[in-house]
């Protein structure tokens, strides 16, 4: 069948007639190659595609029935789609200035793909082939902004901050242009994501808080943000900036549901912060946010071993008090064990 698809195909080429009729035979050859299953479908859908970006064919049908293939390659198994997406942009390429429209579509298509099989970075370098700012084709803000936040969205998910950030700030010389408040809500996200997994936690935070309170945001994702808030400013360097997300925090009622509101109270209030708190506190950090060593080893048993000689040290220190002044130290001890 394969085979015969080629051979209505060649016959084709060779005819002359209407671009009406020419486009109407074109596309009962497409339905005829789309109606076969496994290897004889992928070899007459190649024949169809090899036919279509053939100089003889004029551009406005090829334009035309290209389109009308890329929708249906959607409804096909994700297998036969991939390779034929494949096929299609090595073939195109020599004439993809002529063909911009479908090869986005197509792109758009074989990095969803990619997405589904959670393989985040060849999805993410397949749109990076969209030429949004170079080519012929005028794209929408809109189109332009989705897609740069899809890319930097993609890239986070496989772990590579640089370049997540690198189409993050693309984003934003759009974003201002654009009035699709969903799109807004996306950048913001992505934003508070990127300096989040950049370490810029203080920022990141605040991003976090802004969007706890943005009505448009479902609930649940609103106090999801909200624990992000908690945790970067717990995170983030000691300083005005940090006191202050603190103080606003802790006066948040909403605060009082998440998990960490116990390390938040104590920070706010400058109590002792216990052992079993921080692990606790650990347990609830995303990969990024635990810092470690040139040699992949975490930071905090070095920073625990430094902290426990000291602890060693204060201990001595309050035998010596205790020794010296009884009452007053038990008094100190029921005071704080009061708090």
């Amino acid at each position: 069948m394969a085979a015969a698809v080629r051979q209505d195909l060649a016959q084709l080429m060779n005819s002359s007639g209407s671009h009406k009729d020419l486009a109407g035979k074109y596309r009962q050859i497409l339905e005829k190659a789309i109606q076969l299953s496994g290897a004889e479908q992928l070899e007459a859908l190649k024949a169809f595609v090899e036919a279509m970006v053939n100089e003889n064919v004029s551009l406005v049908i090829s334009r035309q029935l290209l389109t009308d293939f890329c929708t249906h390659l959607p409804n096909l198994p994700d297998s036969t789609a991939k390779e034929i997406y494949h096929f299609t942009l090595e073939k195109i390429q020599p004439r993809v200035i002529s063909f911009e429209e479908q090869v986005a579509s197509i792109r758009q298509h074989l990095a969803s793909i990619y997405e589904k099989e959670e393989d985040w970075r060849n999805a993410a370098q397949v749109l990076v082939g969209i030429p949004l700012e170079t080519g012929q084709k005028q794209y929408n803000v809109d189109y332009k902004l989705e897609t740069y936040l899809k890319i930097a969205r993609l890239y986070l998910e496989d772990d590579d901050p640089v370049q997540a950030e690198a189409y993050i700030n693309r984003a934003s010389l759009l974003q201002n242009e654009s009035t699709n408040e969903q799109l807004q809500i996306h950048y913001k996200v992505c934003y508070a994501r990127v300096l989040d997994y950049r370490r810029k936690f203080i920022e990141a935070a605040q991003r976090y808080n802004e969007l706890s309170y943005k009505t448009i945001v479902h609930e649940s994702e609103r106090l999801e943000a909200l624990k992000h808030a908690l945790h970067c400013t717990i995170l983030a360097s000691a300083g005005q900036q940090r006191s202050r997300m603190l103080a606003t925090l802790f006066k948040d009622e909403r605060c009082q549901q998440l998990a960490a509101y116990g390390i938040l109270e104590k920070m706010y209030l400058d109590r002792i912060i216990r052992g079993n708190q921080l692990q606790e506190f650990a347990a609830m950090l995303m990969p990024h946010q635990k810092a470690t060593t040139a040699d992949a080893r975490e930071a905090l048993p070095t920073w625990d071993k430094q902290i426990q000689s000291l602890c060693f040290q204060v201990n001595n220190l309050l035998e010596k008090i205790s020794q010296t002044a009884p009452e007053w130290t038990a008094q100190a001890m029921e005071a704080q064990m009061a708090q």
